[in-house]
């Protein structure tokens, strides 16, 4: 009972809990608001580029694509729409909603406001087997190489996700349990060795092949058109499992030992909430590289409206997420025309500042 009621002032404390009469449960008006939010968000998105189009265009042509209208816009807008903005807003759209609801997961799994899904080195593995692939696949797959064509790069990557999945899950059990901090600092460490691999790679490359690297050192949603599409339908199943874990989260950051007394299997949440995430982020970073700090900024904004509980900050997360990520490609895209910055660029310059207050918040509230 002791360790129940000192679990439950470490949460609300952190602001991860709230105490019965406050505000808790599922809100249906922020998710509403920012689902709302987003469709605002990407009307804009497509609006703006090298060329901009008229927001009653971009109405008319979506109208005249659902069958709503019966005339669209001339074909230089339709092309632009449809083949170079279009497919990127929707990439977007999906990874920075992966991305936030895996930051929601985590920060709840580990108990810690700061974690992110890179932290447990999961997106810099899946990037080291992506460039193994682009510089090591010539020499290893010798002929059958242009074969696997497209495929190559994101299987790649996906396979580093989960092998360091496994490293990590295998290394971090102790008598037949999964100890979440133990979890994080080996994590941490994969998460340096996986950059290490990727400087490796980098130094062997040639001049054609460091082209190529920069995209996933950078990220981009610019894509690779139907090799896509796995990775992408990957995502959006593990996004789906990931939004029912809400309640079952609650309880757990109430501590392992209450969430067993609630009927919570512990060690087999751990297991799949780990896993899914990392297949997820995997596949996000399958398609556009390293983006940091979308995961971490969405829930903790989405805290700051929403309240703490998860049936709430998982949905709102993704929506959040994908706000982020479809402004971060608006600015990609305009901030240095003709060019494009790297979406990873973006994401680092308004992450990191934010990361940084975090820290002095938690070291301020003498939490770390």
């Amino acid at each position: 009972m002791t360790g129940f009621v000192n679990s439950l002032a470490w949460l609300c404390r952190f602001g991860l809990f709230v105490l019965p009469g406050h505000h808790a449960g599922f809100s249906v008006v922020p998710v509403l608001v920012l689902a709302g939010t987003l469709a605002v968000v990407v009307l804009f998105s497509l609006g703006i580029g090298g060329a901009p189009i008229d927001s009653v265009k971009i109405i008319l042509h979506l109208a005249h694509k659902t069958g709503l209208a019966g005339s669209g816009v001339d074909d230089f807008t339709a092309r632009i729409l449809d083949s170079l903005r279009l497919p990127r807003i929707v990439r977007a759209v999906v990874i920075g909603g992966v991305l936030g609801i895996a930051g929601a997961v985590m920060q709840s799994l580990f108990r810690n406001p700061i974690a992110d899904p890179g932290i447990i080195g999961v997106s810099a593995s899946a990037a080291c087997g992506a460039v193994a692939m682009i510089v090591c696949g010539p020499e290893i797959l010798g002929r059958f190489y242009p074969l696997v064509g497209p495929y190559g790069v994101p299987v790649a990557a996906f396979a580093g996700a989960v092998l360091a999945t496994m490293m990590i899950r295998a290394l971090s059990r102790q008598e037949g349990y999964t100890d979440a901090a133990l979890m994080l600092l080996i994590g941490v460490a994969i998460n340096a060795i996986a950059i290490a691999g990727v400087g490796i790679f980098t130094y062997l490359a040639n001049d054609m092949q460091l082209r190529s690297l920069t995209f996933w050192q950078m990220g981009s949603v610019s894509g690779g058109g139907q090799a896509d599409w796995p990775a992408l339908l990957v995502m959006l199943a593990g996004a789906g499992y990931l939004l029912t874990l809400g309640t079952p989260l609650n309880l757990f950051l109430l501590g392992e030992a209450e969430a067993r007394h609630l009927g919570i299997e512990v060690e087999a949440l751990k297991r799949r909430a780990t896993i899914i995430t990392a297949l997820v982020v995997g596949a996000a970073v399958a398609i556009s590289g390293i983006i940091a700090f979308v995961g971490l900024l969405a829930p903790h904004l989405v805290r700051l409206v929403c309240g703490p509980d998860n049936r709430t900050v998982l949905p709102a997360s993704a929506l959040c997420g994908a706000i982020l990520l479809v402004l971060a490609d608006a600015v990609a895209r305009v901030i240095v025309l003709p060019a494009e910055l790297p979406i990873g660029l973006v994401t680092g310059i308004f992450g990191g500042p934010f990361f940084l207050f975090l820290l002095l918040r938690e070291k301020k509230r003498r939490r770390i």
